[in-house]
């Protein structure tokens, strides 16, 4: 490979939350038992040095001693329609219709404050990703649940027919849709999304779809986007992008949105503008730039395939070792979801109890209760392959004890 993916990259000190934050009166998960050293395998962040074009492109813009106001360069919009086009297959998108946001969960409020009343009802698959929860409950949104189903091979399946059913009952208009799905990994196929979207149709749904995760595919599989399935879909959906989740840049900040209907976008974007926040630095601009060239092309292109041999390592191992517990092998995203309850219950432990001894020995882990997942771990698996066999050996030999 090109570009570095089994160096182990040491994050202490350096403000990550992934190791700075364990341990301690304020840590996020316990510390280790002393002779364990952490392996990261809950935040969603990567531990891979990102491609090298994007420090590169923040350094050059640094060393002039001058960080003014500014105005996006033209470069920052045609980075992103390019990079649509290579990577989605998007040919018609104009800069008119790329606005930036903070981040994802902002746009998504907007977004929905153009849709809904406060106090409105909003439709979500469950399990959902934390943030959703959080953010439309702070800001007087009531989350309505539609469960991801399994079908007979194991992959996570929308219901239709119970979202139809708790659209017509609750009397929704607006959806929150992931796409990749954030923890099931889901890459939704083109006749799913356009089930959904005939759907939101009609009963008159608008859609915010969070499409974070589309640069993470796994092989053989292909992120459609959902504005592209329909015209009508490309009419009634916010759709939200980021270089963070794909580059390892969430501690720069910086999302953009895509809206083709004007009505929708002039509206969102004075939503966006009402806090006074929602407000682009120049390092994150540039961080973009250096990221959406080849070279990132190629850097994602290795990272994705870096990321299929992790899960699949996993998913085999632990169908191999682990009975009671089961995993959908995801198909996009660098997170797996487990669920652990016949383990749990076959060896009369808590869920709580299991994250423990993963946390003893430095397997950090995520609960995934917070997710609605009532027996559910989530385990990020974006580190060189070497830890990722380091943490099952672990495991192994610590915690899925027969």
């Amino acid at each position: 490979m090109k570009y570095d993916f089994k160096s182990i990259m040491d994050r202490h000190g350096m403000d990550a939350i992934a190791v700075d934050g364990i341990g301690g009166e304020n840590g996020y998960a316990a510390a280790p038992k002393p002779g364990f050293d952490i392996i990261p395998m809950w935040v969603a962040d990567m531990n891979f040095p990102t491609v090298p074009t994007i420090p590169e492109a923040i350094i050059n813009r640094a060393k002039h001693p001058a960080y003014g106001y500014f105005d996006m360069r033209d470069e920052y919009y045609d980075s992103i329609i390019r990079w649509q086009e290579k990577r989605n297959g998007v040919k018609d998108l104009g800069r008119a219709c790329i606005g930036y946001e903070n981040g994802v969960l902002g746009g998504v409020i907007s977004a929905l404050n153009v849709f809904c009343s406060k106090g409105d009802k909003v439709l979500l698959h469950t399990p959902t990703y934390i943030g959703f929860t959080g953010a439309l409950g702070n800001n007087g949104y009531e989350m309505v649940l539609s469960p991801l189903k399994k079908d007979p091979d194991n992959i996570w399946r929308m219901d239709f027919e119970d979202m139809e059913e708790k659209i017509r009952k609750e009397k929704i208009h607006a959806a929150v849709f992931c796409s990749p799905h954030n923890p099931c990994g889901r890459v939704w196929e083109r006749w799913e999304l356009e089930k959904a979207m005939e759907l939101f149709r009609k009963y008159d749904v608008y859609v915010v779809s969070d499409e974070i995760w589309s640069d993470i595919i796994l092989a053989g599989h292909h992120h459609i986007p959902t504005q592209s399935v329909s015209e009508e879909a490309r009419m009634r959906t916010v759709a939200m992008y980021a270089p963070s989740k794909t580059f390892n840049l969430a501690g720069l900040v910086g999302s953009y949105h895509i809206i083709y209907n004007p009505w929708i976008r002039d509206r969102v974007m004075k939503e966006s503008s009402l806090c006074h926040y929602n407000d682009a630095n120049v390092l994150s601009m540039h961080a973009l730039m250096g990221a959406y060239r080849q070279e990132g092309e190629e850097w994602v292109d290795e990272l994705c395939a870096v990321i299929t041999e992790n899960v699949e390592y996993a998913c085999d191992h632990i169908e191999k070792h682990y009975p009671g517990v089961t995993v959908s092998r995801p198909q996009g995203t660098y997170m797996l979801f487990l669920d652990c309850e016949e383990w749990c219950r076959s060896h009369d432990m808590t869920l709580e109890e299991l994250e423990k001894a993963g946390w003893d020995v430095g397997v950090i882990w995520q609960d995934g209760k917070m997710f609605h997942g009532e027996y559910s771990i989530r385990m990020n698996l974006a580190l060189p392959l070497s830890r990722v066999k380091e943490a099952f050996r672990r495991l192994d030999e610590y915690v899925f004890l027969k």
